[in-house]
């Protein structure tokens, strides 16, 4: 028999592209030498930068950082790669994302100061600063930062030539993803902002990816292919960047740029709408994958920025239903009740990292304010607690045998993973149905699909689940209340729940259940984490099995 690691291994592996398998190895031993001949000349821009999301505030003295809620000092060199800060921190101080930042312009010697001290202390190619991610988001911060109106030094100049060089020699294929497009990024970036035949070369090289990258990575129904609505807000903005910098060098040569430009303005456009979906009341988007608050602009923000460059929407009324097929996800408008529902692959099979074991979960609000929710990320460190929110006892779903519907581990590794059936979508005598199966149980002994079944109306949500299977197993639903809603058990199998909006939320499970309140946390942020409980319902018994969850509103 086949040892457990070994199928771990194996099932994750198995979904890669050959391209991943050869850039794992590539991008390992390869070490390309660093090209510090001088800077190309700099294109002259005849269009005017359009100044675009502005990021929150993160440096807040000369040497002081906020970034995932941890405020640390940049007292030595070898703070940038401090082995006490969390690898996403540094990430973040690497970035140099204040220089775009509300204000910006007050901090400007701050700025300049920094740029000198990052050169002079991060020499090619050491340390998180080279590595490719922070080093394609350094080169656009820096290019953005001149652009608008800021006037660099030749060193500087020089810097992102290195830079870029260096980049196009480390592009991320082993990932792909949302990292390879930040990289192509870049590349169009730096040869628009410099011209000459190696200026050319970047531009034309990222160019022709990114436009690959664009129909494979967005879906038809606008939404970005690896299912979290953070990321698919920092790639929405990644195109509104795009447009804005091809705006700024219309000249540049290419073979039909405009038709170019306008698929562009027309990807964004389609997912401005997949966003719109995507939110709750609150404003803030709904939190399944991998998926916080304050990493990607807000909706509004991204709305005025493909305003300000001539991409337009209309703010129509959402209808009551909207089934976004491609990426897998629905929402659903009754009354005072918004809820959405997951039933969505976990994402491409050769890129689960953002993932999470959430198939079949759902989040719910009543007026403006959330009741169940996903927990949320706080970190990606390789901790207890990563992997945790990853699992499917973190979402509103069910385990059985306390196994997830797929098999995550690690910090973005997912092994065996649930595969959706026969989703579908109607209404029927006043209500709103969505139905959905997976297979994410099948490789425990006696164990068959899980189907849940949804039936919404304005004043009440009821939710069948069935498990499939023989023999004896132990069932665990669990619901997560967000925490400033108030709970109160009222009877064995009913909980009372206070919304601040001033509804309250019925809840009653199954007679079958054995009910209990279980401590927990939510993490809208990264580095944040709330108190607050889940609502279980256990079931040890034989399979098959079928249980019944009511959620009435009450006004």
């Amino acid at each position: 028999m086949l040892s457990f690691p070994f199928v771990k291994y194996w099932y994750t592996l198995r979904h890669l592209k050959l391209v991943q398998i050869y850039g794992r190895l590539w991008f390992k031993y390869y070490r390309p030498q660093v090209d510090r001949t001088a800077a190309p000349p700099l294109r002259k821009k005849t269009g005017m930068w359009v100044f675009g999301c502005s990021r929150p505030q993160s440096m807040f003295g000369p040497n002081r950082f906020l970034f995932l809620n941890q405020e640390h000092d940049l007292r030595t060199s070898e703070d940038w790669n401090n082995p006490e800060r969390d690898k996403l921190w540094l990430y973040n101080l690497h970035y140099f994302d204040d220089l775009n930042a509300v204000g910006a312009q007050d901090r400007k010697q701050w700025h300049s100061e920094l740029i000198v001290r990052w050169i002079s202390e991060n020499p090619p190619p050491f340390g998180n600063g080279w590595e490719p991610y922070p080093l394609s988001l350094r080169i656009i911060n820096w290019i953005k930062w001149v652009l608008r109106g800021n006037q660099p030094s030749q060193e500087m100049v020089r810097s992102i030539a290195i830079q870029t060089r260096y980049l196009q020699k480390r592009l991320e294929i082993h990932l792909l993803g949302n990292h390879f497009f930040t990289n192509l990024k870049a590349l169009l970036f730096a040869g628009c902002f410099f011209q000459g035949s190696e200026a050319e070369r970047w531009f034309h090289h990222g160019l022709k990816v990114i436009q690959k990258e664009l129909k494979e990575q967005i879906l038809g129904d606008g939404g970005h292919f690896e299912r979290s609505p953070m990321y698919h807000a920092i790639i929405l903005e990644d195109i509104l960047d795009v447009v804005n910098l091809l705006c700024v060098y219309p000249e540049i040569k290419s073979n039909n740029i405009f038709g170019i430009l306008r698929n562009f303005e027309k990807t964004a456009k389609r997912m401005l709408v997949w966003s719109n979906v995507m939110v709750h009341p609150d404003g803030e988007i709904v939190l399944f994958n991998d998926a916080a608050f304050g990493i990607a602009s807000h909706l509004k923000k991204l709305k005025d920025y493909a305003s300000s460059l001539g991409i337009k929407g209309r703010d129509l009324p959402l209808p009551d239903l909207m089934y976004l097929q491609d990426t897998g996800y629905v929402r659903v408008n009754q009354g005072p009740l918004i809820c959405f529902f997951d039933i969505a692959p976990i994402g491409p099979d050769y890129l689960p990292g953002h993932a999470h074991a959430d198939t079949l979960s759902f989040e719910m609000s009543v007026g403006n304010h959330r009741v169940f929710v996903d927990t949320g990320v706080s970190s990606y460190e390789e901790t207890v607690d990563r992997l945790q929110q990853r699992q499917s006892v973190s979402h509103n779903t069910l385990t059985v045998d306390h196994k997830d519907s797929s098999e995550v581990w690690g910090s973005y590794r997912v092994a065996r993973r649930a595969g959706v059936l026969t989703p579908s979508i109607n209404q029927e005598n006043g209500f709103i149905m969505v139905r959905a199966a997976h297979d994410g149980f099948y490789r425990l002994k006696d164990v068959g699909k899980h189907e849940r079944e949804w039936r919404i109306r304005s004043d009440m949500i009821e939710m069948d689940d069935k498990i499939d299977g023989a023999g004896t197993h132990l069932v665990e639903l669990g619901l997560h209340v967000h925490p400033e809603v108030e709970l109160r058990q009222e009877e064995s199998h009913k909980i009372r729940l206070s919304v601040p909006s001033g509804h309250r939320v019925l809840v009653r499970m199954d007679k079958r259940f054995q009910v209990s309140i279980e401590p927990c946390s939510y993490h809208p942020e990264f580095g944040v984490s709330h108190d607050t409980v889940r609502i279980v319902g256990s079931y040890e018994g034989d399979l098959p099995a079928q249980f019944q969850t009511q959620m009435e509103v009450i006004q």
